[in-house]
C-alpha cells in the first residue's frame, strides 16, 4: 500500500465510486460479500488498491495545504517539482492559533514584532504526492489557498 487505507466514513462517502471500482474488477455485490466472507485477504487488497487510487487522485490535484498548531501556522503552495512555504510563529506565549481568539490576535499582530515569519522553498526529494501525503500525515489539510495567497501578496508587495 502506497498511502493509507481510507476510513470507514470515507468508504461510506465513496460508496458509489467503490461499487464502480469493483465493477471494473468484474466483482458484483454478491461476489464482494463472498470475498469478504471466504477470502478476506483478497477483499483487504481491493480496499487498499481503491484507497491508493483515491489518494493518488486527491494528491495529484492538491495545490495548497495548511497546518495549524498552538504557536505556528504552516502554509504550503505545492507545485510539480517543489513546494513553497510560509511559516508564521507567535512569539507571544499566550497565543493559541487553534482558537478563534488566536486567529484574531494573528490578524491584529501580523506585521508586528510578535510574529516571526519565514518564507521557504523546497524541491521535492521524494515523489511529489508522497511528500504531500507526509505533510497530511503530520496534520496538514488541503485548503483553497486563500490565506497563503493573502499573506504572499503582502510579502511580495
Amino acid at each position: 500500500m502506497k498511502y493509507a487505507r481510507l476510513t470507514k466514513e470515507q468508504f461510506d462517502e465513496l460508496h458509489a465510486e467503490f461499487a464502480s471500482f469493483l465493477a471494473t474488477q468484474a466483482i458484483d455485490r454478491k461476489e464482494w460479500e463472498e470475498l469478504k466472507e471466504n477470502k478476506p485477504e483478497v477483499a483487504e487488497q481491493e480496499l487498499d488498491v481503491f484507497s491508493d487510487l483515491i489518494w493518488e487522485g486527491v494528491l495529484s490535484r492538491a495545490e495548497y495545504l495548511e497546518h495549524f498548531s498552538k504557536n505556528h501556522i504552516f502554509l504550503f503552495h505545492c507545485f510539480d517539482t517543489y513546494i513553497q512555504s510560509i511559516v508564521l510563529k507567535s512569539l507571544s506565549g499566550e497565543t493559541d492559533f487553534l482558537t478563534k481568539e488566536g486567529l484574531q490576535w494573528l490578524s491584529d499582530n501580523m506585521f508586528t514584532d510578535n510574529i516571526e515569519m519565514k518564507v521557504g522553498k523546497k524541491v521535492f526529494t521524494d515523489e511529489r504526492n508522497i511528500s504531500i501525503f507526509e505533510l497530511i500525515k503530520q496534520g496538514a489539510f488541503l485548503s483553497d489557498g486563500q490565506l497563503f495567497n493573502q499573506i504572499n501578496s503582502i510579502i511580495e508587495s
